[in-house]
């Protein structure tokens, strides 16, 4: 039996013409997500598709798998829609209550990183955009729907990323330190991955991926469903959301020195093919290693090796942008107008940290404005 209800003429136009039934959607927030108090945008956001004639139930989130829990419950109570008001973590966690189902997923990203969200396009609050969460609900009416595949580990689900060794042991360092990376935002990362690099020793580990077995001395392992890493690399340019495989890349070495060798290629864009990477397409991958090494999934911590990573084919239906190609059927390349010479890259890369470290020190002046009571003038 259907949920939906017919609303008659309380719809605008665009609203009528863009969803004609009513939408039953359950709004899952993380009020820890990112660098700032989203609670007053997530108010306008219920109140303009509430008027658009969505029924919205909000819940919040209060510790790690509340989310997976309520989207779970959402798709067996037939909701239509769970939108995930949170980091990419968030988004990994809601995939996985509705993953295998019809329920969609959409995205209001309030992240520190928001991958997902530069992935497909759907726009990011900064300083300078503070009605990016209203355009991106917008998206939520107007968008089209997408199957795309997920990666498992276990009984939990990954949109973007598993991450094993350096960057995984990055995320646990720095999970228990909400409030330092909420006023800090990316610039937390950056701090501990810097700090770790110079303790940071390869780790012998045998991978068994689809039936075939190699062994590396490695410092991190990524398996990537799409093609960014971070909000700035483009580690995977050929990755694809939907078409049933994983990347693997095995970063191969025994030190610092490897690891920041390393970072200069994948930031000029020079790693694919560079023997101290091993890259693999991959449908299952098994992860054995001389010694546990921690695992995250979509930035979130998730337990050690070993471990099992796998994919599930266009396991789950996700909301995106009209105009959304990057990731999406073949569209894993490079956006428009991305520089392709190496000085280009390069300059590309700086102008983007710039604008990056611009907005973060917007986002840690108003944190401690409010700490500390100062009115902004």
């Amino acid at each position: 039996m259907s949920n939906r209800r017919w609303v008659g003429p309380r719809l605008t136009l665009t609203a009528f013409c863009a969803i004609v039934w009513a939408m039953r959607a359950q709004l899952i927030y993380n009020p820890v997500a990112g660098p700032r108090d989203a609670a007053d945008d997530m108010a306008r956001v219920l109140t303009y598709l509430e008027r658009q004639g969505w029924e919205i139930t909000l819940r919040q989130t209060f510790g790690p798998g509340d989310a997976t829990t309520y989207a779970h419950d959402a798709a067996a109570a037939g909701y239509d829609m769970v939108i995930a008001a949170g980091g990419d973590g968030t988004i990994g966690e809601v995939a996985s209550g509705l993953a295998h189902s019809d329920c969609r997923l959409g995205v209001l990203p309030v992240g520190t990183g928001n991958v997902w969200a530069h992935t497909v396009g759907i726009p990011v609050w900064t300083p300078m955009h503070r009605d990016a969460l209203l355009e991106a609900a917008q998206i939520l009416i107007e968008g089209r729907d997408h199957r795309i595949d997920l990666g498992r580990v276990g009984g939990r689900y990954f949109v973007l990323w598993a991450g094993i060794g350096f960057d995984a042991q990055v995320t646990h360092d720095i999970e228990p330190h909400r409030e330092v990376r909420r006023a800090l935002g990316q610039l937390s990362y950056y701090v501990t991955a810097v700090v770790l690099a110079f303790s940071l020793r390869g780790t012998r580990v045998s991978l068994d991926i689809d039936g075939e077995t190699y062994r590396h001395r490695a410092l991190m392992i990524l398996v990537t469903n799409v093609p960014l890493y971070g909000q700035s690399f483009y580690l995977a340019p050929q990755a694809q959301l939907d078409d049933g495989w994983l990347d693997l890349y095995v970063f191969k070495g025994g030190n610092t020195l490897d690891a920041f060798r390393q970072f200069g290629l994948l930031l000029l864009g020079k790693h694919l093919g560079d023997p101290s990477i091993e890259t693999y397409r991959v449908r299952r991958v098994e992860v054995h290693s001389e010694k546990p090494l921690p695992l995250h999934l979509d930035g979130d911590p998730a337990g050690y090796s070993p471990l099992t990573i796998e994919v599930a084919p266009k396991a789950l239906r996700v909301v995106v942008p009209p105009a959304a190609s990057l990731a999406l059927s073949g569209g894993g390349s490079l956006p428009v107008g991305e520089p392709s010479s190496l000085a280009g890259r390069i300059a590309a890369y700086l102008r983007q940290e710039r604008r990056r470290l611009f907005e973060e020190g917007e986002r840690i002046r108003e944190y401690w404005e409010r700490r500390l009571g100062l009115s902004r003038e």
